[in-house]
């Protein structure tokens, strides 16, 4: 008999706050709390989400939303749509986090992914038919930024471990190379060229075929806009932010890591392996405490972002690398 364990940090679906239900409750002080969060982040004189465009609609909207994972969910508030998708990360489209309106202008369609190096075969694929082929589902997560905020987001989409088994990678591959999108026509910060552009980003093959190692497609039950990193962004739950990166336009299996953008930017401040980790602090802040978008609240920070029993045989604690 099959008998599934759930992770320290999971809990039953049932308990699970759902988007409707906490809106309903905490209508009033939710729209406090996000306008107070958006001013703090210098982003209060932005329309709501509702007036984000995208260039072109996304086509998918049909697939969502999918079926749960009840084995992902974290005993926290689901941030609410309103603030998750107007205080965003995109550096491409500026350093501020009021962005998704420029972001919006990124088209998702027509959009091709390419798989190559050290794989069986290399191809290249239309983000529509890739979905065709994954196993879509929805998973809970908590996401931590290096910069200390946090959020819990109901994520869409399939493991990552599933473009690797569909990439057949060689046994001499002991990294994955992501890249995402270069179009300085649309995204105004790729026109600063002291900048390594396209944003690049690593995982080992181990992080890369992990559990928890998740390539996101959808959002809230609805395709991700833009802002979110459409039509495919990476979500490593147990690692600072700055390593799920967004609009994804290439897979690159190879045997010699290269550097990640930011650790070109500045490798004093960024490091490859970017773990969370309370006890080991930014260069420029503690990294002790979090707090969360919409309502401030503030928590300890958690080892692995409390994903430790999934992720932490995959690094040595006593080895200090793997925390920066």
């Amino acid at each position: 008999m099959l008998i599934r364990r759930q992770p320290r940090w999971a809990l039953p679906e049932a308990m699970a706050t759902p988007e409707a239900v906490y809106l309903d409750r905490r209508r009033f002080v939710a729209g406090g709390a996000a306008a107070l969060a958006a001013a703090a982040l210098g982003g209060c004189d932005r329309p709501g989400a509702q007036d984000i465009v995208p260039a072109v609609p996304d086509p998918s909207g049909d697939l969502y939303p999918v079926a749960r994972n009840t084995a992902y969910t974290v005993m926290r508030d689901m941030t609410p749509f309103s603030v998750s998708s107007r205080i965003n990360n995109f550096f491409e489209f500026g350093s501020s986090k009021n962005i998704a309106h420029k972001a919006a202008k990124l088209p998702v369609r027509p959009w091709e992914i390419s798989i190559g190096g050290l794989v069986e075969e290399e191809r290249t694929i239309a983000i529509d038919e890739l979905l065709a082929k994954m196993p879509l589902e929805e998973r809970v997560y908590r996401h931590r930024c290096v910069e200390t905020w946090a959020m819990v987001v109901p994520w869409s989409g399939f493991p990552l471990k599933a473009l690797v088994d569909l990439a057949r990678p060689l046994g001499a591959a002991k990294f994955l190379v992501m890249k995402t999108f270069l179009n300085p026509e649309l995204a105004p910060t790729q026109r600063q060229d002291w900048y390594p552009w396209p944003y690049t980003d690593i995982l080992t093959m181990d992080e890369a075929t992990n559990e928890l190692a998740f390539l996101v497609t959808g959002v809230y039950g609805r395709p991700a806009p833009a802002q979110f990193g459409a039509p495919l962004r990476l979500a490593v739950p147990w690692k600072y932010g700055f390593k799920s990166i967004k609009s994804i336009v290439s897979f690159a299996f190879v045997e010699k890591r290269p550097d990640t953008f930011w650790e070109v930017v500045d490798s004093r401040e960024y490091g490859f392996w970017a773990n969370v980790n309370p006890d080991v602090p930014h260069r420029r802040w503690s990294q002790e405490m979090e707090w969360m978008l919409g309502t401030r609240e503030l928590f300890p920070t958690r080892i692995y972002n409390g994903y430790g029993p999934e992720v932490a045989h995959l690094y040595d604690a006593d080895d200090p690398k793997y925390f920066f």
